[in-house]
């Protein structure tokens, strides 16, 4: 699995990145809201900051700043990656990076990450976010349990 990790990679940030796209020709131009459920709209969101909107001043200087600290991590994780020996580990790494170089190519092109799922109940909504920010929690997850449970055992 190692050896293709690189492939995942690039295959899953493309597919990320064409999902983009629909969402910007669909519903940033004109934009609207396109209710799909009664828990969750799809919605255009340029989110200029990290998780939450925090960082978001929008300034030329905080983009690339942004775009600089999360090509280091993505580069640390990478080879963390390929220093690995656990399937679990290299499989939320390599879903963890995907969503992390899409959103890094959003930043380089757009100023911003494109963010479009709007979930929400009894009028409260989540922050809106995108596929690639559910690859990376979902990664971070699986990291998570491994670290927890799975190293755990084998440490016995």
């Amino acid at each position: 699995m190692q050896r293709y990790a690189l492939i995942y990679i690039l295959v899953i940030s493309i597919i990320d990145q064409l999902c983009k796209q629909v969402i910007l020709v669909y519903v940033f131009n004109p934009p609207r809201i396109i209710e799909v459920c009664s828990f969750l709209n799809i919605v255009p969101v340029l989110n200029t900051g990290i998780s939450f909107g925090l960082l978001s001043s929008g300034s030329h200087l905080s983009r690339w700043l942004l775009v600089f600290i999360s090509m280091i991590l993505v580069l640390a994780l990478f080879i963390w990656l390929i220093r690995s020996n656990y399937a679990l580990i290299i499989f939320g790494l390599t879903i963890v990076i995907s969503g992390a170089v899409s959103n890094i190519i959003d930043r380089i092109i757009y100023g911003a990450v494109i963010d479009f799922l709007d979930f929400h109940i009894a009028g409260v909504h989540w922050p809106a976010f995108n596929f690639s920010d559910s690859l990376i929690v979902l990664g971070v997850i699986i990291l998570f349990y491994d670290g927890f449970f799975v190293s755990a055992r084998k440490l016995r």
